[in-house]
């Protein structure tokens, strides 16, 4: 993911995400309940939750979830120090196709970690 790719992968889900929503409104209110109490602050910090989500969506080869857990955890104050160790784990545990999905995932947290661009003056 780069250029942009992990604000790109979320808008391309806004629309079919926005559709399902209304045909299982149940299901999806259900999962977002789920999302809240397992992310929230605890034993363990969300920070550390997201950086957890994140390797198992690079586990899991979920370019999707990739970006909604880098985007995650940037914004619970993760490091990029920390986002490469978790990316590291994830090789260690998925192998090959982690040190695919792992650059995808520092740059997608990276992407979300960059400060604003300020507009370009006319």
């Amino acid at each position: 993911m780069s250029d942009g790719h992990a604000h790109d992968v979320l808008a391309d889900l806004r629309a079919p995400v926005r559709a399902l929503r209304e045909l299982v409104p149940d299901a999806w209110s259900a999962y977002a309940h789920l999302h809240g109490a397992a992310m929230a602050e605890g034993a363990l910090s969300t920070r550390t939750k997201e950086l957890m989500a994140l390797a198992i969506a690079i586990s899991k080869e979920c370019d999707g979830c990739i970006a909604s857990h880098a985007r995650g955890a940037a914004r619970a104050g993760a490091s990029e120090a920390e986002v490469a160790e978790t990316v590291a784990v994830a090789m260690l545990m998925n192998g090959g196709p982690a040190t695919v999905f792992g650059p995808r995932a520092f740059e997608a947290f990276r992407e979300f970690a960059a400060p604003p661009a300020a507009p370009a003056e006319p």
